[in-house]
């Protein structure tokens, strides 16, 4: 009887984790999780802010290119997407909106400069996370 009772008390020992171990390593995780969410939150955000800026950069080239190539500034993106005779458009429609979606405000300020804006995370144009070009009159 001796034996029964020590092998019934070592397979209780080793018979799994308590419920309040349980709860306490899924909490852990809990914790962990929403941490690691908010920290990657903001993350790609940032990336969005990024990329948008460099979509701008290559927008700014191809305004460029085509005041090169026709000696005066586009009226509107969307001339940046035509083929100029045998020359393919200098940008892809897609090429077009940020990262949130929003179309590019473009308007040719004169003397040479010119401006592209993102409305920026808010979707709002003309508030302070507008992202801008930098060859603009700001």
């Amino acid at each position: 009887m001796n034996k029964e009772i020590r092998k019934h008390a070592k397979d209780a020992l080793r018979g799994g984790f308590t419920l309040v171990e349980l709860l306490l390593v899924v909490t852990i995780l809990g914790v962990l999780a929403s941490l690691a969410v908010m920290n990657l939150g903001g993350l790609g955000n940032d990336a969005r802010i990024q990329a948008t800026r460099a979509d701008i950069a290559t927008i700014e080239n191809a305004v460029t290119a085509y005041e090169i190539r026709m000696g005066r500034f586009p009226e509107n993106l969307e001339k940046l997407t035509e083929d100029i005779g045998e020359q393919a458009g200098l940008l892809n429609k897609n090429n077009l909106t940020d990262k949130w979606g929003n179309g590019f405000n473009y308007k040719v300020q004169g003397s040479g400069h010119f401006e592209v804006r993102s409305a920026g995370p808010d979707g709002v144009m003309n508030t302070e996370d507008d992202i801008v070009n930098s060859k603009s009159k700001q």
